[in-house]
C-alpha cells in the first residue's frame, strides 16, 4: 500500500512537471511567431547604440621578448692546437680580454724568418740608394729592390698578425653563453669557439599599429614592465621604428631598455612596452559592429523615427572594436550596430529586444 502511495505522488509530480514545461515552450513560440510576424510586415529588428562625444584613453600596451644588445658567434681566424683555455660558459669578459692561447710555435718560427728577410732586403734597399747616386746601378735596380722591401715588410706584418691572432680575445664586452672547444682542440680559420652575448643593456622589439606609430619618434622614452619583476619599472628608449609596415599594418618598434641592479633581465624573457599617447580630443566613437560590410565602407545606417537611414561617414583611427568617427554623424544620432544585413535605405525598424534575439 505504501509504495502504490509513493509511486502515486511520484506520478502526480511528473505529470505536473510535463504540463508546466509544455506551457513555457508555448509561451516561447509565442514570442517567437509575435517575433517573425513583426518582421513580415517589414519591422525589422535592430540594435542601437546613441552617438555622443567621449574621451578615449589612446594609452597601449605591446609586448615582445627581450633581445642581447649584443651577441656574436666568435670563430677561430687561425690554425694550431689551444694551450691555454681561460675562460668557461658563464663567465663575464670584457673587450679585448684573453680567453684563449693557441700554439705559436711555428708562427714565431715563420716571424723570425720575416724579420731576417726584411733585414736583408733593408740593407740591399740602402746599398742600392747610395750606388744609385753614383752610377753604380740602374733605376731599374733601384725601383725593384724599393719594390722587394715593401713585399718583405709585408711578409712581416702578415706574420705578426698570425702570431697576434693566437692570443684569442674577446671582440666585445659580455658572457660566455656557450663554449664548442676544450683545452687540446685543434682549430682550423672557421671553426666556432664560443657565443658571447651582452645583456648589459637588452633590446625590446614590439609591433605597433599604424594609428600609434605615428605619434611616436626615436629617441622617446618608454615604461618597460615584466612579469619576473612586476614590482619594478625599466626605461627604454626607442632607437628604431620601422618605415615599412606588415599585412596587418603593425611597425616593428625597437628599444634599448636599461637593466636595474638586482633585478637584471635575461634575453628571450617577456616584457610590454607601455606607451603614453597624446591626449585625445573628446571625439565621436562608434561600434566597429555599425559599419556596412566593414569600416572601409565609411557606411553605417541611423535610426530617424523608426526608419533606418544610409549616411556616409569619414572614419578615422581605430581602438579594438570602436572607430572614431570625423565627419557624417552627429551628437544624439542612433547608430544601428546590428541587423543592417536586412536593411535598405528607408527600411521600417524597430528596437530588438534581448529575449528578441
Amino acid at each position: 500500500m505504501k509504495k502504490i502511495i509513493i509511486y502515486g505522488v511520484l506520478t502526480i509530480g511528473a505529470l505536473a512537471f510535463i504540463m508546466w514545461k509544455l506551457n513555457a515552450n508555448k509561451a516561447a513560440n509565442i514570442e517567437k511567431t509575435d517575433f517573425v510576424k513583426e518582421s513580415n510586415n517589414g519591422v525589422i529588428p535592430v540594435l542601437v547604440e546613441k552617438v555622443a562625444k567621449v574621451e578615449f584613453d589612446r594609452n597601449f600596451t605591446a609586448n615582445g621578448n627581450f633581445e642581447p644588445i649584443r651577441e656574436l658567434t666568435f670563430s677561430s681566424e687561425v690554425s694550431g692546437r689551444i694551450t691555454q683555455l681561460l675562460v668557461k660558459e658563464g663567465s663575464v669578459v670584457s673587450k679585448g680580454q684573453l680567453l684563449v692561447r693557441v700554439d705559436d710555435e711555428l708562427l714565431n718560427t715563420e716571424l723570425q724568418q720575416a724579420k731576417v728577410n726584411l733585414d736583408k732586403i733593408t740593407l740591399d734597399k740602402q746599398r742600392n740608394e747610395k750606388a744609385f747616386e753614383t752610377g753604380g746601378v740602374t733605376q731599374k735596380q733601384l725601383d725593384d729592390s724599393k719594390t722587394e722591401y715593401k713585399l718583405a715588410q709585408a711578409r712581416l706584418d702578415a706574420a705578426q698578425r698570425r702570431v697576434n691572432d693566437t692570443y684569442v680575445k674577446a671582440p666585445i664586452s659580455g658572457v660566455i653563453n656557450a663554449k664548442y672547444v676544450e683545452l687540446g682542440t685543434y682549430l682550423s680559420p672557421g671553426n666556432k669557439m664560443f657565443d658571447i652575448v651582452d645583456v648589459s643593456k637588452l633590446k625590446l622589439v614590439v609591433s605597433v599599429p599604424e594609428a600609434q606609430v605615428i605619434h611616436l619618434d626615436k629617441g622617446d622614452q618608454v615604461k618597460i614592465t615584466t612579469n619576473v619583476f612586476p614590482e619594478t619599472s625599466y626605461t627604454g628608449v626607442i632607437t628604431f621604428i620601422a618605415s615599412k609596415g606588415d599585412n596587418t599594418l603593425n611597425y616593428p618598434v625597437e628599444m634599448v631598455v636599461d637593466n636595474v641592479s638586482g633585478k637584471t633581465l635575461k634575453a628571450g624573457m617577456y616584457g610590454s612596452a607601455n606607451f603614453e599617447m597624446p591626449q585625445m580630443q573628446p571625439a565621436i566613437i562608434i561600434s566597429r559592429n555599425a559599419f556596412v560590410g566593414g569600416v572601409k565602407s565609411n557606411q553605417v545606417f541611423v535610426m530617424e523615427k523608426g526608419i533606418a537611414k544610409l549616411k556616409k561617414v569619414v572614419a578615422g583611427n581605430i581602438y579594438g572594436d570602436r572607430v572614431e568617427i570625423r565627419e557624417g554623424l552627429n551628437e544624439g544620432d542612433t547608430v544601428i550596430t546590428s541587423g543592417q544585413i536586412n536593411l535598405v535605405d528607408g527600411s521600417k525598424v524597430s528596437l530588438q529586444t534581448a529575449e528578441a534575439k
